[in-house]
């Protein structure tokens, strides 16, 4: 596209970003947010400035809500509960699980038992209750939200600490619920989690005197006052994570402590009431809109070359199938002989093995296919030796291939990690992190830069970066059906690599056809992947 059609793209993409930048922030005007550890533990204290609950003379006292996330996520995920339950008057806490977020501290115990790693996280979330119930402000009332994981430990919480007045459990799975404890239990599902619907429904059912197929979405069952009420709430057009920012879910969470405690329109601060019901769609947008600027801002990368002798030429589909295809059979089949256990992150280093065994074998038969190049030729093709450019080298192109891949990690920290950790999830790692950044970068260098090699250049085949990515996410499935027990947790993240894989997938193209370099895209997807594996997934120490 000529340059007045990038420049049109890219003012629709930054007006896009300062207007979500703005409402996002309307969300948190009148809401104070202070930050603190309890003993060791990272955690947020949020309040509604003005009339209403707070620790100044004459201030009205309030219940306290802890919030806590799910798996792989942050007490930031957790933000629009915060500010909503904030502007209707609670005070709201919320924590980073040991082994997540801005946690320095690794999980221990074991993942899969009640008694393991559960049991570390109830003593943990018992110490931020101690510390939230002491808060200046907080009237001695309480109650807990949690989503996914977090509804087994704050359920369990609940039936041990009788301060406890009301859960939130939301995308629940609690196996100890039991028809008397916990008391005031909401169940919230996202109407695309149908397994988890119906494990509520099976809860409610318990007080309802109901077949769990008759219970009723947005009725409540049994009596707020006497404890012992539970109500269904199914949040339309969500998933798993979606359901965190629905409407309905923070409306009916606001709803569902109000009837607990008894609290009227007139308990919350009127400047702050119903914020954050959109913050979803903000977000959303903010994303889309540094999306949408890469494309243009791709064009000012430094050519390279023509990208006509990478890997890609002459790819057919035969030759694609061989160098994707047997990695994809093979990896999973040799990891399952050795050891992959050595990072003490939740299988990111399984994941890291598995990419970089991928990429090795990947390479050996791209170089094998492709007639065996010498090291010169292959030095010529990638561009990184001095030469003729119409060998496909020329003198410099070294420099401007990392001096690429140096411009789009910059993109990458700037304009995506910083809103992503600033408005969604911890994405920045903490110190402890680093070593197993490292780590997982040492695997996903040989994938990325191999796949770009294949699937890249003049002659490369429609579709082939699509095919070889749902290579690899089969052999990720061939590796769970080989350890279910041991490998169980990549399903969670598999959604999460297809994103990326979706996402950088066409930053790649867009890098490509401006450089004429697989490198520059290969080099800067490796180390984005890396940084997203090593700043989200649990750090783990074993038993």
């Amino acid at each position: 596209m000529p340059l007045p059609g990038r420049l049109v793209v890219a003012a629709a993409a930054v007006v896009a970003i300062v207007v979500s930048l703005v409402q996002l922030r309307a969300d948190e005007r009148g809401i104070t947010r202070v930050t603190g550890e309890v003993q060791g533990t990272p955690i947020a204290v949020y309040r509604a400035t003005g009339p209403g609950p707070g620790p100044g003379p004459g201030a009205e006292a309030a219940p306290v809500v802890v919030v806590a996330h799910g798996f792989a996520g942050s007490q930031r995920l957790m933000e629009s509960f915060a500010l909503h339950l904030a502007g209707r008057g609670y005070v709201v806490v919320t924590y980073d699980f040991v082994g997540h977020g801005r946690h320095p501290a690794p999980m221990t115990g074991a993942l899969g038992d009640q008694d393991g790693t559960p049991l570390v996280l109830i003593r943990q979330t018992r110490e931020v209750v101690d510390h939230a119930l002491a808060l200046p402000g907080v009237d001695g009332r309480l109650a807990t939200v949690g989503h996914s994981m977090a509804t087994n430990i704050l359920v369990r919480h609940a039936q041990e600490d009788e301060r406890v007045a009301a859960t939130v459990a939301v995308s629940m799975f609690a196996p100890t619920i039991e028809p008397e404890s916990p008391p005031n239990l909401l169940a919230v599902v996202g109407a695309l989690e149908g397994r988890l619907e119906a494990e509520s429904r099976r809860v409610v059912a318990m007080v309802a005197d109901l077949e769990a197929e008759a219970v009723q979405p947005f009725v409540t069952y049994g009596d707020p006052l006497a404890g012992g009420a539970r109500r269904l709430v199914v949040s339309p057009r969500v998933e798993h994570v979606g359901v965190l920012f629905s409407r309905t879910t923070l409306e009916e969470t606001g709803a569902w402590l109000d009837a607990v405690f008894q609290r009227g329109p007139d308990a919350s601060p009127a400047p702050a009431e119903g914020r954050a019901l959109a913050r979803g769609r903000w977000i959303a947008l903010l994303l889309a809109g540094v999306f949408v600027l890469a494309w243009p801002l791709a064009g000012w990368l430094p050519r390279v070359g023509s990208g006509a002798g990478t890997g890609g030429a002459n790819a057919s589909w035969r030759r694609l199938f061989l160098v994707a295809g047997i990695p994809a059979l093979l990896t999973p089949l040799l990891l399952a002989l050795v050891p992959t256990s050595f990072l003490p992150v939740v299988v990111g280093d399984y994941v890291a093995v598995h990419f970089g065994t991928f990429g090795l074998l990947a390479g050996l038969l791209l170089w094998w296919s492709g007639g065996r190049p010498g090291l010169r030729d292959i030095l010529d093709r990638s561009g990184l030796r001095g030469g003729d450019r119409g060998n496909g080298g020329n003198r410099g192109d070294g420099v401007r291939i990392l001096g690429g891949a140096a411009l789009m990690m910059v993109f990458f920290l700037v304009l995506m990690a910083w809103p992503l950790d600033r408005y969604f999830t911890a994405f920045f790692p903490v110190a402890e992190r680093l070593p197993l950044l490292l780590a997982v970068l040492v695997g996903t260098l040989p994938y990325f830069v191999t796949d770009e090699w294949l699937t890249r250049g003049a002659d490369a085949r429609r579709g082939a970066y699509a095919v070889t990515k749902l290579l690899f996410l089969l052999s990720l499935g061939l590796a769970v059906a080989l350890d279910f027990g041991g490998l169980f947790f990549l399903l969670i993240i598999v959604p999460v690599i297809l994103v990326f894989f979706l996402v950088h997938g066409l930053f790649s193209r867009w890098i490509f056809r401006r450089t004429g370099s697989p490198l520059v895209a290969g080099l800067g997807n490796a180390v984005a992947f890396a940084w997203a594996l090593a700043v989200t997934f649990p750090l783990y120490a074993g038993l």
